[in-house]
């Protein structure tokens, strides 16, 4: 059914690299949504009156939620699809993000407003018996809405993972969600049913416990979807799927010695930006750097839609002083990774510079180990002074 309504509704539907034709999924998953959505609160107010049972009216407040998610997305995708304009160079694709901490925190209040009705159902609670036939209708109904969001989240899903969109698999996780939710306000009621034809009473408000772990569950969904969201409009360092890939690609390149410094930044899902560090023998004419780095950059464009960046850093590989300092340093620096290996004059002395890579998270002493890699140096008869930078990863 996804592939059909593609192909019904969107032109050129397969370049979902275009952001007119990202836009157009995203408006067909949003009406989707709202739909199914609006006909699911229909269904399960109507349970909620023949019943009289508090989780169903929760649940029926969270579709009116998830109707409004999809209406936050509608128009969410129709701004990201502007082109860019004096103020916002990089386009409007972030504004996904803001949609999708929108739907979050939607996820949040609709829990709330879940917990105080739940809390209200417990405190008031009073045994009511439930008509056999109107219960049996009920929880039909019901089991035809948990197929409805099982499908709603497959829906999502499939839409989210074509155009690779962080929103749109957030309402599908929370579609999947709310079938979870629902299947246990039918557990609930068939066994609250089970128990009156058996003649057995609940002397509490078994519905309004089951609420509260349904609002509790809601709100931790929206938190979790709202710090993901939030690291995105921070700006956090860029999962792409095809880092390693580009990296690869671009030491295959004839001349290429090394690559280091390789950073991602994203202005949106399709908005991709990349800088790298490549080294290239002394010798090579800044002429043929150039040339070398503006093609890497056009393929890495055409191939992957990612606009590279490339600094060029001379390695002279003639120099045997040097190439003898790299085979110690290999030998010695076992634990991390280096980069940017030089000789240079400091006020008339000798010093040995190099960039060294760290991770964040580990504490490091770099005056000790520094002194460490001196003495290591005097040992094999180079004397000069040591120089580096701490690059941390």
């Amino acid at each position: 059914m996804v592939n059909y309504l593609r192909k019904k509704f969107i032109k050129n539907y397969r370049d979902v690299k275009n952001t007119t034709v990202r836009a157009n999924h995203g408006r067909l998953a949003a009406f989707f949504g709202i739909f199914s959505n609006l006909l699911l609160f229909i269904i399960k107010i109507i349970v909620g009156i023949l019943t009289l049972n508090i989780s169903v009216f929760t649940d029926s407040i969270n579709n009116l939620s998830d109707m409004a998610s999809s209406i936050v997305i509608l128009i969410g995708f129709h701004y990201s699809k502007q082109p860019a304009d004096k103020e916002h160079p990089f386009g409007h694709e972030r504004i996904e993000y803001i949609v999708g901490l929108i739907i979050s925190i939607l996820i949040i209040i609709s829990g709330a407003i879940m917990v105080y009705a739940s809390i209200k159902s417990i405190i008031n609670y009073e045994y009511e018996k439930l008509k056999l036939k109107i219960t049996i209708i009920s929880l039909s109904l019901l089991f035809i809405t948990i197929l409805v969001k099982l499908y709603q989240s497959i829906f999502n899903r499939k839409i989210g993972n074509i155009i690779d969109s962080d929103a749109i698999r957030a309402t599908s996780q929370d579609s999947f969600n709310d079938s979870l939710a629902t299947s246990l306000v039918f557990i609930t009621l068939l066994i609250t049913l089970i128990l009156q034809e058996n003649n057995i009473k609940l002397k509490f408000s078994l519905d309004g416990y089951l609420g509260i772990l349904i609002s509790l569950y809601l709100i931790f969904s929206g938190l979790k979807f709202a710090k993901d969201e939030i690291n995105h409009l921070i700006g956090n360092s860029t999962d792409y799927k095809s880092k390693d890939e580009i990296v690869e690609l671009v030491k295959s390149y004839k001349g290429v010695i090394g690559i280091h410094d390789v950073l991602c930044h994203s202005y949106g899902p399709t908005k991709v930006y990349m800088t790298l560090h490549i080294e290239l023998n002394s010798n090579t004419s800044i002429i043929e750097s150039h040339d070398l780095a503006d093609l890497i950059e056009h393929d890495i464009l055409d191939k992957y839609n990612v606009l590279l960046t490339i600094h060029v850093d001379p390695i002279d590989l003639s120099d045997p002083i040097l190439s003898n300092i790299k085979d110690i340093l290999d030998k010695i620096i076992t634990n991390y990774t280096y980069h940017d290996l030089r000789i240079v004059k400091r006020n008339r002395i000798k010093t040995i510079e190099f960039d060294l890579v760290v991770p964040y998270d580990e504490e490091f002493d770099l005056a000790k180990y520094k002194r460490k890699l001196k003495k290591k140096l005097i040992e094999n008869h180079i004397n000069y002074n040591l120089y580096i930078t701490l690059d941390r990863k």
